[in-house]
């Protein structure tokens, strides 16, 4: 059966939701995200997706400043990467869930070498 792809901000966060929850079950990253207030984090998190997504204003933090500080060691980087990439292969097909897993993938990739490079500062 074909899935319909990410049109609107509900369909956001139902992907969303569908990470979360494979995050918060998940052994490797559920301790990095114990602490998160997910009713907090969520609207967030979608009006991030909408703008990345949907082209939809609303977001304005860095994502980066948002999660310098958890402390994630680079290589689970693409562990995230690959859980995003489930949500999306679960829930959605199409141009705009494509469009989720480059994002989700450039994002990852982005955070693993600021990561890397703000461990390294760190040691010297």
């Amino acid at each position: 059966m074909k899935k319909r792809d990410i049109e609107t901000g509900n369909d956001v966060a139902i992907l969303v939701d569908a990470f979360y929850n494979k995050v918060f079950q998940d052994g490797v990253l559920a301790p990095f995200f114990a602490h998160v207030d997910y009713p907090t984090h969520r609207p967030k998190m979608i009006a991030f997706w909408n703008f990345a997504l949907l082209d939809i204003a609303g977001y304005t933090t860095q994502v980066w400043d948002a999660h310098a500080n958890m402390r994630i060691a680079p290589p689970l980087f693409d562990h995230w990467v690959n859980l995003f990439v489930e949500a999306v292969d679960e829930t959605f097909e199409g141009e705009v869930a494509e469009k989720a897993k480059l994002r989700a993938k450039t994002i990852g990739w982005t955070f693993k070498e600021k990561m890397k490079a703000k461990l390294d500062n760190e040691e010297s």
